[in-house]
Order: C-alpha cells, then sequence, then structure tokens
C-alpha cells in the first residue's frame, strides 16, 4: 500500500511538478507524516510548507500563460520525474522502505505527465480549444488528489 501511495504521489508531480511537494511539506509540518529525524526532515520546517506553496502557487499561474513550454519538454519532464521521485521517497521514508518509494514515486511521474498531458489536450479539445478551463480542471485534480494522498498516509 506504501508504494501504491508513492505512485500516486508521483501521478499528482507529473501534473504540477511544486503541488506534491508542497502537499507533503504540509504533512510534515502537521505532524501527518513523521519525516522529523530523517534526511528529509527540513520539509517539516516552519518556513518550507510556505516556500513550496508558494512555488506551487507560481507554477500554476505559469502554466497558463502562452509561451510556457510544454511539460513533455525534457527540462520540465526531468523535473517532473525528480518531484515525483522525491515525494515517493518522503512518503515512504515516513514507512520505512525508501528506495521503493523513490522508484514508484518516479514512475508515477512519468504516467502523470504523460495522461495528464493528454486529459488536458482532450478536455481542451471539448471546451472548443479553449485551454483555461482545462487547466483549471487539471489544477483542481492535483490539489485534490495531493490533499487526499498526504491524509491517507496520515490514518495509516
Amino acid at each position: 500500500m506504501l508504494y501504491l501511495f508513492a505512485f500516486l504521489i508521483g501521478v499528482v508531480a507529473g501534473s504540477r511538478t511544486f503541488t506534491a511537494p508542497a502537499a507533503i511539506s504540509w504533512a510534515a509540518r502537521l505532524q501527518w507524516l513523521h519525516l522529523s529525524g530523517t534526511p528529509l526532515g527540513f520539509l517539516g520546517s516552519p518556513a518550507t510548507p510556505f516556500i513550496l506553496t508558494l512555488l506551487a502557487i507560481g507554477e500554476l499561474v505559469v502554466d497558463k500563460l502562452p509561451n510556457t513550454p510544454s511539460r513533455m519538454a525534457p527540462k520540465g519532464f526531468v523535473a517532473r520525474i525528480v518531484s515525483g521521485a522525491f515525494c515517493g521517497a518522503a512518503l515512504s521514508l515516513a514507512g520505512g522502505g525508501v528506495f521503493g518509494g523513490l522508484i514508484a514515486g518516479g514512475i508515477g511521474a512519468v504516467v502523470g505527465t504523460w495522461s495528464f498531458s493528454q486529459l488536458r489536450a482532450r478536455l481542451a479539445k471539448a471546451f472548443g480549444g479553449w485551454d483555461l478551463p482545462a487547466a483549471l480542471i487539471e489544477d483542481a485534480c492535483a490539489i485534490a488528489a495531493a490533499v487526499s494522498i498526504v491524509a491517507a498516509m496520515s490514518s495509516r
């Protein structure tokens, strides 16, 4: 079950690079995930959730700009994989299996990047080529999924 959550948080990172780490950081800060005393304990420090939240908000805004590169471009794609692997490792570290979580999160990010790209393209087509509603739906899905995943991990 632990690796499923790591995979799923990776899928979120595939959609929005900073949303997943922001959710993990808030979970650590609120003691939903117990990362203190681990190499990723800094995620629960007082400033980290706010910094990652600002980065996530910035990403949500920049994503809507017309000159934003494709998530499938190498730089963005690699960033999503790194984010997913990092978040998967953080979730798994709280449960004791960091390497498997790292891999599951990275794979989830690959799946999420491709899947959300396809979903958004289809939604935009359904909205007559208007991308903004599709992007906002994707934002809502990523945020809701991230919160649900960390909340489910906290109840374990």
